[in-house]
């Protein structure tokens, strides 16, 4: 494959690398991404001698995650290969052993594609601005050979000591016996769930828990409601107490009530923020801007301290560090925590809503009551010439009703009754995204009919 800036940029986005096998990621490309990444993390202050690797179901996982560790040995780095993981893991693992790490997974990408997810240290994301550039820049220019001796390879199964770690972040001493039905998609949520679950009081019914990178039951992204359908069907059926759905490689999860009704990514974080602040009194939790404003209410009311910030977990993990924040969460359904390296970890989150549920008698859909204060549009995607004319003819037409503007993504759009708006263009594709939050669900439904109507004129 023929490598220049435009092709390279591609490919190396800004948090990770992804692209389709064959076309733009081969065995050459990554053992190069491999070698960059070795001297980034070889030659800076505190530097690393050892790179830990996983990888995830797809069938050419295995034979990229070895040429990136070609790659890293070449410049006199060892390698820790964890084998088959979920990305969750693998920040376990570089957290564990305290040295950068390399997933391999194209997360819930079509089967065609593959990627890599590489963190610092302590599972300290690398992006764009943090050591991604440098990459792409050698790669296309071509990477410095190293004059020293190779580094070697060695395996480790890192399975069971994740699982207890997360067991022991979560008090699950008073959980009742529960059935929990669990999609794991064909993905990495197939192999974490039994090792996590195993030793707890639960009957784990598995849908699609067979390991198959091409997907041949649904695409592993619980995000679009389409993949929820058998999850949803299967806690019918089996009269289970709650139904789990993680993506490709098991970093999200999504909950599900025993009348198989999804619940918000909002309440979720609404939850888990109550169960951290019991522990922590006063501590910070970070919350994006679509985030439901049930969470920053709970929050305040509870005597924590709520910190909002932009969409996209770059800037979670930035404000986790720089704040000290407990916990975070994001309405895609990615929950961080100070306690996990700040990493995200959507079986911690899952574990969370388990003791929460196990603990007391009510069925999950009055529990979660409690956290669901409003009613939301979830996120509306337009296709739009100009998105900056579009919002701009948003902004005229409720001028006269708006209490408040910020624009700290986008423009969220505040009005009185408790009612707001978020509209924000896509970085990546030519799309207007609208979410709204309201009272009632009707509120809702007027609005995003009243916003549609000028967005898609």
């Amino acid at each position: 494959m023929g490598r220049t800036a435009e092709s390279v940029a591609a490919i190396i986005k800004a948090y990770d690398v992804r692209g389709v096998v064959g076309e733009q990621i081969d065995e050459d490309f990554v053992r190069d991404v491999g070698a960059s990444f070795a001297r980034l993390v070889r030659d800076e202050e505190g530097a690393a001698s050892t790179v830990v690797i996983g990888h995830d179901m797809r069938e050419s996982s295995p034979a990229l995650s070895a040429a990136f560790a070609e790659g890293v040995v070449a410049q006199g780095l060892d390698v820790v290969h964890i084998g088959l993981a979920s990305t969750d893991e693998l920040y376990f693992a570089s957290g564990l052993l305290n040295c950068p790490g390399a997933m391999f997974t194209a997360s819930h990408n079509p089967a065609k594609y593959n990627g890599i997810k590489l963190c610092r240290a302590g599972a300290k994301p690398v992006g764009q601005d943090t050591g991604l550039a440098v990459i792409s820049g050698e790669v296309v220019s071509g990477v410095p050979e190293f004059d020293g001796p190779a580094g070697a390879v060695s395996g480790r199964d890192v399975l069971d000591e994740y699982a207890s770690y997360l067991r022991g972040l979560v008090d699950l001493s008073e959980m009742r016996a529960m059935k929990v039905a669990v999609d794991a998609g064909n993905g990495m949520g197939g192999h974490t769930a039994p090792a996590v679950f195993g030793p707890m009081p639960l009957e784990v019914l598995p849908l699609y828990f067979e390991l198959d990178g091409s997907f041949p039951n649904h695409e592993a992204n619980p995000l679009d409601p389409a993949n929820l359908v058998d999850l949803q069907a299967y806690v019918r059926e089996t009269g289970a107490d709650v139904g789990l759905a993680f993506d490709g490689d098991a970093d999200r999860c999504f909950v599900v009530d025993e009348k198989g009704d999804p619940v918000s990514p909002s309440a979720v974080t609404a939850l888990v923020a109550q169960r951290e602040l019991a522990k922590e009194p006063g501590a910070s939790i970070i919350y994006n801007l679509i985030t439901s404003h049930a969470v920053p209410e709970l929050v305040t009311e509870l005597g924590g301290v709520p910190i909002r910030t932009r969409v996209g977990h770059s800037f979670i993990k930035q404000q986790m560090a720089e704040t000290g924040a407990v916990f975070g969460g994001e309405h895609s359904a990615h929950y961080y925590f100070r306690d996990f390296w700040g990493a995200d970890s959507g079986m911690l989150a899952a574990l969370h809503v388990l003791a929460a549920l196990g603990e007391q008698d009510r069925p999950l859909s009055e529990l979660m009551a409690e956290y669901t204060r409003y009613s939301a549009s979830g996120e509306i995607n337009s296709t739009v010439a100009d998105a900056a004319d579009r919002t701009a003819a948003v902004l005229a037409a409720f001028a006269d009703r708006t209490d408040s503007v910020d624009r700290l993504d986008g423009v969220t759009i505040n009005l009185s009754g408790n009612a707001w708006f978020n509209l924000r263009a896509s970085n990546t594709e030519p799309l207007l995204r609208l979410n709204v939050e309201a009272p009632t669900q009707a509120d809702v439904d007027a609005l995003v009919g009243e916003i549609l109507a000028i967005v898609r004129g």
